[in-house]
């Protein structure tokens, strides 16, 4: 075993599970992995924590990095921080020697599972499994997630296969040293999960701004009335009616709108990027 493997054996459930020191048991290689150490210790400074780095062809070359809370949030403006951070640090260490660019997402509702607290919080969900080493000559396994045993070295995963052939084990133990990728499957049950939890958040934020710090509903603050704007000097003391509101392009009034030509739109050229090829853009 190489030394990168035995360095990330010893770490595996050494840190308390749901940090942001949290080790993960899939990492990186090549590019990829010098760039995921430049980004880690910056998320960290943030708060957040690294999830995944892959590197594509799409549009050129883009460095996608996956970061999240350690509770398993990330919202829009918060990748908009991380790469207003990460951008000029990525510019100074220069680990990409081609133009790219860099994108920050959330790990999404059917994410990638690279930490033992992902797979606690992954019980009983369905996920894919791809093998470093393979297990009776398999590599690739799908199923419902199990529960965590062994220590150390020896940490792995029990999953209940559903892809099982002819004389193979319906239940196996899969070593999380030897796991090269694992991501959860995309089914109504974990899209369920996800709004109800998504719905479970909103009640504790508005329950919070009920109850919380500040004013509170039984004693709400004053509301201020909003300034009234008089009539005006050229007010003619009738009520004014109100004008509809039409969409942009639609003319009031008895004038026909132009008949649409019969030739059609021409596709827009260029990019909407406008910092550039090689600066980084937030997604």
């Amino acid at each position: 075993m190489d030394r990168q493997g035995l360095h990330r054996d010893a770490t595996i459930g050494s840190t308390r599970p749901g940090s942001v020191d949290e080790p993960r048991f899939v990492v990186e290689t090549g590019v990829a992995a010098r760039i995921a150490r430049i980004a880690e210790p910056v998320l960290k400074d943030l708060g957040f924590r690294l999830v995944r780095v892959r590197m594509s062809a799409q549009a050129g070359t883009t460095v996608q990095i996956m970061a999240e809370r350690p509770d398993g949030s990330m919202g829009i403006d918060e990748c908009e921080a991380v790469s207003e951070a990460l951008s000029p640090v990525l510019d100074v260490e220069d680990p990409v020697k081609v133009p790219y660019r860099l994108e920050i997402s959330s790990p999404g509702i059917d994410r990638p599972l690279v930490r033992e607290s992902d797979l606690e919080r992954a019980v009983s969900q369905e996920a894919r499994f791809e093998m470093k080493v393979g297990l009776d000559g398999r590599k690739r396994f799908r199923g419902l997630v199990g529960a965590l045993e062994g220590e150390g070295a020896e940490r792995a995963v029990r999953l209940a296969r559903g892809d099982v052939g002819p004389g193979e084990e319906a239940n196996v133990s899969l070593a999380l040293a030897d796991i090269a990728e694992a991501k959860l499957v995309l089914t109504e049950a974990l899209i369920r999960n996800a709004l109800r939890a998504a719905k479970e958040a909103e009640r504790d934020v508005a329950h919070e701004g009920e109850g919380g710090e500040g004013e509170t509903a039984a004693n709400p603050a004053p509301a201020t009335p909003a300034p009234r704007r008089g009539p005006g000097r050229f007010a003619t003391g009738k009520p004014s009616k109100a004008k509809p509101i039409l969409p942009y392009g639609i003319q009031a009034g008895p004038k026909q709108a132009k008949p649409q030509s019969a030739e059609p739109a021409r596709p827009r050229t260029g990019s909407n990027d406008l910092r550039g090829p090689g600066r980084p853009q937030a997604k």
